[in-house]
């Protein structure tokens, strides 16, 4: 078994779920987080004021996949993120020695 991380854009949470579920993949582990990375940030209006940001909100999905599944996982996330821009999605895999049910 392997754990698989996904750094994803916010835009891409609930496409990405929808198609892992296609794929046999019904529990993800969603975790937000604020990360200052190569985009270098960009313009927000909050409360009616502009300003810019050097820190963007990413996503980071973790799925626990066997080791057959681990190639769909990343196939389906590759194939949404592709629509939207280049080094928007981080993947990391990770051996998984021992789930406890």
């Amino acid at each position: 078994m392997k754990l698989i991380e996904a750094v994803i854009s916010v835009a891409s949470l609930e496409e990405i779920k929808a198609a892992l579920m296609t794929i046999g993949i019904e529990k993800v582990i969603v975790r937000r987080f604020v990360r200052n990375g190569h985009n270098k940030g960009k313009s927000v209006l909050d409360l009616g004021a502009d300003y810019f940001s050097g820190f963007m909100t990413k996503i980071k999905v973790e799925i626990v996949a066997t080791d057959e599944l681990v190639g769909k996982v990343i196939d389906t996330i590759g194939e949404i993120v592709k629509k939207e821009r280049q080094g928007i999605c981080r993947i990391f895999i990770h051996p998984l020695v021992e789930a406890p049910l």
